[in-house]
């Protein structure tokens, strides 16, 4: 029988860690390849690791809540045929030489190895909370000390400080100090004993048998802080227009069912705002762009945010790489691509960063505009309503006459420090001047 090592996969080039929030199979179960082991939780999104191979397993390293450094080995699964220690096995196993230089080598790629990982093991103040790496070293490198470190409030699993908690602690620190608590040295016969494991949070109690008192998940307590953090960090400004959408409402109607039937998607009207607003975002290029300090970062791909609300009530943003450079059959395959994989915690960390522009569908739950939140560092995000059937003036050589169109409220909400009413107000009319010449007799 061989041996599996099942390890943390690499997701994304700004993440080095995940927290574990469930076990999906025990020790002693049979899985299949592709089969979810585990769920996990970066800063970014919640997703499952699926098994490589076929097997059982034997052994797990971690237990829920613990945060594990990516390469790291999660579990062992052994799987039919040999073991690799037997298949490397040969008659050539006759002692080698090595010089006096290979020596030094060798002990010096050992010291590294050491070295590493005594980084990478979780980090346990005097009170029992873990620190990741990545905090222990910020902590480190700004000189805070461990007390300080510990009157951090944390918003992770279990109140585990993130490096957006310790961040934030730096950047406030001259203006809020936070107090420190003292230290309290503990008996020698009670430092003997072994930390006890900490006790679960209750996720929901009821109160004076009337109201209930929920815990806010992981996830609602990153998107609630990154809400309060776009209102004080931006300066929010709203255009609002209305566009005549007749012509998209009545081309979509001719050309979905055979879209079905060539490309197998549902053609949305989703994927045709995109392809419109990422026309937009390519005529306006200041309205692609990020706010760093007291710089402005003018982007070259045209990143679009989607978005997505969870069957949970949170909220996701995966993102459609380079829009601008896709056609409505490849858009319409990302958005629902993405819009699918959202709904099952399947997206990875990199389809959920790197956007640079947002759009929103708050017309999903019948609202006919919004003023939604800037999601930073970008400094914009369109709010588009619902589609309704509406009385309006049509003007003609003839005269003017009150006919039905199908209409909707686009929201454009944007960043003041950087946006001035004439570009987030040209942006928008541009979005609706591209909807209201859409094309009825174009070929997919």
């Amino acid at each position: 029988m061989a041996k599996f090592e099942l390890k943390l996969p690499k997701m994304g080039e700004s993440v080095a860690e995940a927290t574990i929030t469930s076990w999906l199979k025990e020790v002693g179960d049979s899985i299949e390849m592709d089969d979810p082991i585990l769920e996990i939780a970066t800063d970014k999104v919640d997703s499952e690791v699926p098994s490589e191979v076929d097997g059982v397993i034997v052994e797990r390293f971690f237990d829920v809540d613990d945060v594990v450094q990516v390469g790291q080995v999660l579990a062992i699964i052994e799987t039919e045929g040999d073991s690799v220690s037997d298949q490397d096995t040969n008659e050539d196993d006759a002692p080698v030489e090595i010089s006096e230089d290979q020596e030094k080598a060798v002990e010096e790629i050992t010291q590294s190895i050491t070295s590493v990982q005594e980084s990478v093991n979780p980090i346990v103040s005097s009170d029992n909370k873990f620190y990741s790496p990545l905090v222990r070293n910020i902590a480190k490198a700004e000189n805070i000390s461990q007390s300080e470190l510990d009157a951090i409030v944390g918003t992770g699993s279990e109140g585990r400080v993130t490096k957006n908690d310790i961040l934030d602690y730096i950047k406030n620190k001259d203006s809020k100090p936070v107090e420190e608590k003292p230290v309290v040295q503990a008996p020698v016969a009670a430092q003997s004993k072994p930390a006890a494991k900490a006790i679960p949070k209750v996720a929901s109690v009821i109160s004076s048998g009337e109201d209930e008192i929920i815990e806010m998940t992981r996830m609602g307590k990153l998107v609630a802080n990154h809400m309060t953090d776009s209102l004080q960090t931006s300066a929010h400004v709203q255009s609002f227009i209305e566009a005549d959408v007749t012509n998209v409402w009545n081309w979509r109607k001719k050309v979905k069912d055979n879209f079905m039937k060539q490309e197998g998607e549902n053609l949305t009207f989703t994927p045709i705002f995109m392809e419109v607003i990422a026309k937009a975002l390519r005529d306006y290029p200041m309205m692609n762009i990020s706010v760093k300090g007291d710089t402005i970062i003018k982007k070259k791909n045209i990143n679009l945010g989607m978005a997505a609300a969870l069957p949970d009530g949170n909220l996701i943003v995966p993102v459609i790489k380079n829009a601008d450079q896709l056609n409505l059959v490849g858009m319409t395959k990302q958005v629902n691509d993405l819009a699918n994989r959202a709904r099952e915690n399947k997206l990875k960390p990199d389809e959920v960063q790197d956007g640079t522009y947002t759009v929103t569908n708050v017309g999903s739950f019948g609202s006919i505009m919004g003023t939604p939140i800037i999601n930073q560092p970008q400094v914009g995000i369109l709010a588009l309503g619902a589609i309704r059937k509406v009385p309006a003036v049509i003007e003609t050589p003839e005269g003017d006459f009150i006919g039905i169109r199908y209409k909707m409220f686009l929201s454009h909400s944007y960043d003041h420090r950087v946006v001035n009413g004439a570009l987030g107000g040209m942006f928008v009319k541009a979005v609706k001047d591209y909807l209201e010449a859409w094309d009825v007799n174009r070929v997919l």
